[in-house]
């Protein structure tokens, strides 16, 4: 029989005595346990098996098989579920899961693989860095326990996505690099003590078995460094390679190997040099630049994480005999009344039923001042009770409330990866091979011109030159600009779009709840002259566009809808939405239809008094026309200006009759205006301007004008409450501040600005030292604090993104929008 190896298959770990034997390809591998055994036969029948082959280390061992479905199966209860499991309509459910043992890019393929396999499972997307997948399924076909037991016994530990596993990841991480960045520290500080006497002792004659052991010494305190300390370098570069790709470990690892592996040949043969310490000191430098990029990856593209913080443990819910009972916030469910103290945060999404109160949304919504709520008014789970108490009607909690909308649209702008970094990653890749080619010229060259500098040359040239500052130049830009910009109430679900937002040329604007409030207030009733009770007759029209207009969340329609309230009709059939015309229905038996007048009235030429009108027609013909008025948001006027202070050509392009969108371009000083836009109006005048070189960002409400939003470059929509888990666009404009669009494409033109000087810098550092070095001037340890140096500025000047604000500008009052007569 063959010797079994030193470790499992699996995970690497050391073997039990009788250990189980999992068949893999038809033949028999040594496992430390059951689950590793349950794992490894479980890929190998998905047909997986190329993992064993890509990874650049032994997985995490595989947890326990029965504790794991045990602690899946508890994610069946609803209470629990509707925390981290989001709706995206149409039986399709979304969660984002922390997942442990995450390693490199292998472990990534075999769970977009293994979870891709699972029966009802849409989309699967990993973010090795952050260790989160974010998944899409049926819910009539799969689960989260069915998705939580694949990735068990796929051998890994997947978690839904909360505070207390944020916390626990984030502390993993930085426990892990500061016990490596110590032991790096430690191993330079004594290395370099060693090799001082040996400098020293050089000038005094030291006898050989001194020197020896001084180098001992040095090998002593230089193995751990370079074989637990550096060890990501090697696995990143190994990562990469196996990939058939150059990264920006490729050359650090290399440089970390051949300074090692040459000092101890030179110890063990008694050679004239030893370079113990300078490997210590290239690690330990490298460690406290990538510390200090994870300290301030943190910090800034994190905030999902302090978001998922916002919502507090506890709640106070009122019992049926009005006495308070402390429970989980958990636990809450739509209709409970929960009372919140003043100081505290709101447990979930809800309305106010006390009569008024204070509340600050400035992480939500970027509102930096607190807001006045009244009752009947809506709270959203994370904001803080500025002054109260107040008592809330619960109406979303978990994973339905905006707090989780707006988690999961940053999440899922992380987990893309933006053309800008691609670029990059690829720039770098081929500057690698560059500095290999030139690292192999120096050694050749040098050999030829006096061989006892050639080694260091060498090793300087690599390590100089690594491309680390090269690499983060782009990722360490847009993490922060993401940040950034959700902290100001602008939520990038599609990171390109930071790009779009920069480079723009044009802005076209929805006029009706994008320029407007989106509540409007319901004027005159026109009736058609007729016989009968002119009163009575209003009423009933009322009613009828009430009940039409209730299937509708078009700011228009929900104008009528509240105008009518209880008044509204009975069950309206056969309901239907005709995009840029209205509603049509038959209530009763009769058939009515709500809109645009030539909509309403099936008629190409109409009276000039309906223009403007909200008609209600049947097949007999006219039956009411309802004049609505409206208001300028009180922000449009300096959006405008300080978009057109940016030199954009801003428009506005409206369904809305031309009198309307008049008055509301002269009030703005938009010169460019179209009305009675039809969405495939809207789209061929988007298409137009692209086809003529522009670029262009289009401004709707989210919702209603997401076929015309997905025509632009770049996508905004504004909206807020629960339209924002909704809205279809590349860019969110939270707490609906039309205001936070130009300084969102400041910030955007800033990135751009900012990532262009640290491209420019690392490339000017390279061209700068690359050529001291290959010349001999660089020994490799002040290499090595010149290339950390180099990524540190780099993350440093990226932290810049932000920092700067404009001036604001007074807002001018609202102003009701009248149309010439």
């Amino acid at each position: 029989m063959n010797a079994l190896p030193a470790g499992c298959w699996h995970c690497g770990e050391a073997l039990p005595a009788e250990p189980p034997l999992a068949r893999i390809a038809g033949a028999e591998r040594a496992v430390c346990c059951q689950g590793c055994r349950a794992a490894a036969e479980w890929i190998d029948q998905l047909g997986l098996g190329d993992y064993y082959r890509l990874r650049s280390g032994p997985a995490q061992r595989a947890p326990d098989a029965e504790e794991s479905r045990r602690s899946a199966a508890a994610w069946e209860r609803p209470e629990l579920a509707r925390h981290v499991v989001r709706d995206l309509g149409a039986g399709r459910r979304e969660s984002v899961l922390l997942v442990e043992g995450v390693r490199c890019a292998a472990c990534v393929w075999l769970i977009e693989r293994a979870l891709g396999a699972l029966p009802g499972v849409a989309s699967v997307q990993v973010n090795a860095g952050a260790r989160r997948a974010r998944l899409a399924w049926d819910e009539r076909e799969c689960s989260l326990p069915a998705i939580l037991d694949a990735f068990a016994r796929a051998g890994y530990r997947a978690s839904p996505l909360d505070a207390a596993a944020l916390d626990d990841a984030r502390k993993r991480e930085s426990r892990a690099a500061l016990k490596r960045l110590i032991v790096a520290g430690f191993g330079a500080m004594q290395a370099m003590m060693y090799a001082s006497a040996l400098y020293l002792g050089a000038f005094d004659g030291v006898d050989t078995g001194t020197r020896d052991f001084f180098r001992w010494l040095g090998l002593l305190v230089a193995t751990p460094v370079v074989f637990y300390a550096a060890r990501p370098f090697f696995a990143g570069a190994l990562r990469t390679l196996k990939a058939r790709r150059l990264g920006m470990d490729v050359p650090v690892a290399l440089a970390i190997a051949l300074i090692f592996g040459a000092s101890v040949v030179e110890a063990f043969i008694g050679g004239a040099d030893v370079y113990f310490d300078s490997v210590s000191m290239f690690v330990f430098f490298l460690l406290v630049g990538r510390y200090l990029e994870m300290r301030a990856r943190h910090r800034a593209g994190d905030l999902s994480d302090a978001l998922a913080r916002l919502t507090p443990v506890f709640a106070d819910r009122y019992r049926a005999d009005g006495t308070l009972e402390r429970v989980g916030a958990v636990e809450l469910l739509p209709g409970d009344r929960v009372h919140v103290a003043e100081g505290s945060a709101v447990p979930a999404d809800g309305v106010l039923a006390s009569l008024r109160c204070r509340v600050d949304e400035a992480l939500l919504s970027g509102e930096s001042a607190p807001l006045e709520k009244r009752r009947g008014e809506e709270l959203v789970a994370g904001s803080v009770l500025v002054e109260g108490p107040a008592e809330l009607s619960v109406r979303r909690v978990g994973a339905d409330t905006v707090l989780a909308g707006i988690v999961a649209l940053v999440t899922r702008a992380q987990t893309e990866r933006p053309r800008l970094a691609e670029a990059g990653e690829r720039a770098a890749a081929g500057f690698v091979a560059r500095v290999l080619v030139l690292a192999t010229l120096t050694a050749i060259g040098w050999s030829l011109v006096d061989p006892a500098r050639a080694f260091t040359a060498t090793l300087a040239v690599l390590v100089v030159s690594c491309p680390c500052a090269f690499a983060l130049a782009v990722p360490a830009a847009l993490t922060r600009a993401l940040a950034v910009l959700a902290k100001n109430g602008v939520l990038v679900v599609r990171s390109d779009a930071i790009e779009g937002l920069a480079t723009a040329t044009h802005v076209v604007f929805d006029k009706t709840g994008t320029l407007t409030e989106p509540e409007l207030a319901l004027g005159e009733i026109a009736l058609p002259p007729a016989a009968g009770d002119a009163p009575a007759r209003r009423a009933e029209a009322l009613a009828l566009a009430g009940a039409l207009a209730r299937g509708s969340g078009h700011p228009v329609a929900q104008a009528i809808h509240h105008a009518a309230g209880d008044t509204a009709a009975g069950t309206v059939d056969e309901l239907r939405a005709e995009a840029g015309g209205g509603l049509s229905g038959r209530i009763g038996g009769r058939r009515l239809r709500l809109g645009h007048a030539r909509f309403a009235l099936q008629q190409d030429t109409i009276d000039p008094a309906l223009e403007d009108a909200v008609v209600l027609a049947g097949d007999e013909g006219l039956v009411a026309a309802f004049h609505l008025s409206e208001r300028l948001r009180a922000d449009a006027a300096e959006a405008v200006a300080a978009l057109q202070a940016q030199d954009l050509d801003v428009a506005i392009a409206s369904g809305d009759a031309a009198p309307k969108v008049a008055a509301a371009a002269r009030a703005l000083g938009i010169g460019r205006w179209h009305a009675r836009q039809q969405p495939a109006d809207k789209l061929a005048r988007l298409a137009e301007l692209r086809a003529g070189g522009a670029r262009v960002i289009a401004v709707g409400d989210g919702i209603n004008d997401a076929p015309v939003l997905a025509g632009a470059d770049v996508a905004v929509a504004l909206a807020s409450g629960a339209e924002l888990a909704q809205a279809s666009s590349d860019v969110v404009l939270s707490g609906q501040r039309l205001s936070a669009l130009p300084e969102a494409r400041r910030i955007a033109r800033e990135t751009l600005a900012i990532l262009r000087q640290n491209q420019r810098w690392a490339l000017l550092y390279n061209l700068s030292v690359v050529p001291l070095g290959a010349l001999g001037f660089v020994p490799p340890w002040l290499a090595a604090i010149g290339m950390s140096v180099s990524s540190l500025g780099v993350v440093l000047n990226a932290m810049r993104v932000g920092r700067h604000r404009e001036p604001v500008r007074p807002v001018p009052a609202i102003r009701v929008l009248e149309t010439p007569a």
